[in-house]
């Protein structure tokens, strides 16, 4: 019989996009998809278990429907994701809300282990985390406008911090010829902006049995029906002189590079085994600013790594003085068991790395500030996003400013202007991080 199914995605888009798998799944099962659990059969909780925070929200969710099941307003609850994957032991002894699980190699179980909810059965699916199937249809959930392209799955990069190759498994990219056709139809569904993502899209093909590149799959997806095409996320010594030539010409690809550095002190990197040097990571900002002059990097880094002492924090604020990055997200290292990084010795105390991040947070501010103020003047393409109401105004989106993380633009116009409608809009004036401005007539 057909079941009502409820799915919450947390975490990152990457679990979005399993997320909306199974709901594809779901649905062509014959059960009915909400995003609502109160009154559903079963809620499927997408779980990230990254750092301690992911874990946290996690778990407070987990807790929350598990009130709805006391209060007779949900019937049963799988829990999948990276939590599931990474803490089986701990959710089957201690959070007896969860009914069932799924492990991050099981997304396409999901049919039958609801199937098994309601026969009373607590089924726990933990397949092969190394070999994914990631071609399935997907129920896409974001705006009509935007979507995301998830492009390989897993990481093989290994750095010292990071759980993710022990959750999502070794780096796989996805055939060429899948990626187009799920491309197309996105684009044929009436997405303007296709977000590219994976764990590290630059290392995209050269896994395959016939290697290809990033740079070859953006020229495929530039053909098709697409406004804009954003990149997240391209490590930086991976990233190629052919692909920056070829963001540099090319209009659709936008000029917004995620690019994760971590840090700048050299030591700090080795201990993160990352492979790059300070003057690696200078030199190719310098090379992406030559080619791009308009170039907006976003990047994230982490405070608080053992061995991070005053000298070498310092050297990172001066980095960023320096570089002005204009799009930056600043984490406390969290010391992950499983990970080389929480076995260093010399860790740094929380409440020292919680200052280091408000110290970077209150320094970046600034310098988004700048950037802000540079614009004035200026017009911007912008994606409309729809009419706020309590804004009274739109509320759109330009090139410098991706889904959810970065800032918005706020701004009037002299007729209607439908959601994922793009105009130009010059830059008045700046309100608390976001731009304000008007339609050009």
């Amino acid at each position: 019989m057909p079941y009502k199914i409820a799915f919450i995605s947390l975490g990152c888009a990457k679990n979005l996009v399993n997320t909306e798998q199974m709901m594809a799944l779901c649905q062509a099962a014959g059960h009915a998809v909400t995003g609502d659990p109160e009154g559903a059969d079963v809620a499927v909780l997408n779980t990230c278990g990254f750092i301690e925070s992911a874990k946290s929200e996690a778990i407070d969710h987990i807790i929350q429907l598990g009130e709805l099941k006391k209060a007779g307003k949900l019937k049963k609850l799988l829990v999948a994701g990276c939590l599931s994957q990474r803490y089986p032991g701990d959710i089957r002894a201690e959070l007896p809300e969860a009914d069932g699980m799924l492990g991050t190699g099981s997304y396409t179980d999901v049919v039958r282990a609801v199937e098994d909810l309601m026969r009373g059965e607590r089924p726990e699916y933990f397949s092969d985390i190394h070999r994914t199937y990631e071609d399935g249809e997907r129920l896409v959930t974001t705006p009509p406008y935007t979507a995301y392209l998830k492009i390989a799955e897993g990481c093989s990069n290994g750095c010292a911090f990071c759980i993710i190759p022990r959750l999502r498994g070794r780096y796989r990219s996805r055939s060429m010829e899948a990626l187009l056709a799920e491309a197309k139809k996105l684009a044929g569904s009436g997405v303007k902006e296709l977000i590219v993502i994976a764990q590290d899209i630059t290392r995209y093909g050269l896994d395959l049995p016939e290697p290809i590149t990033l740079t070859h799959l953006l020229r495929e997806l530039c053909k098709l029906d697409f406004h804009w095409i954003r990149l997240h996320y391209l490590y930086p010594e991976a990233i190629t002189d052919e692909l920056i030539d070829f963001i540099a010409g090319e209009p659709k690809v936008l000029h917004y590079l995620d690019i994760p550095i971590q840090h700048c002190n050299d030591g700090i990197l080795k201990a993160m085994r990352r492979r790059n040097t300070r003057a690696e990571l200078e030199a190719l900002f310098v090379k992406l600013r030559r080619a791009m002059p308009d170039v907006v990097i976003r990047t994230s880094l982490i405070c608080g790594l053992p061995g991070e002492g005053e000298a070498e924090f310092e050297e990172l604020c001066g980095f960023l003085r320096e570089q002005k990055l204009q799009r930056v997200g600043v984490f406390r290292f969290s010391p992950e068991e499983g990970t080389l990084a929480a076995r260093m010795v010399n860790q740094i105390a929380g409440n020292v790395a919680e200052r280091r991040v408000e110290l970077v947070v209150d320094l970046q501010s600034r310098i988004m500030d700048e950037y802000n103020e540079a614009r004035l003047g200026t017009v911007m393409e912008v994606l409309c996003e729809g009419f706020d109401a309590a804004e009274g105004c739109y509320v759109g989106r330009s090139y410098a400013d991706s889904v959810e993380i970065d800032g918005r633009v706020l701004f009037t116009a002299g007729g209607l202007v439908p959601a994922g409608t793009f105009v130009n809009v010059k830059i008045t004036g700046v309100d608390d991080g976001d731009l304000t401005g008007e339609t050009e007539e």
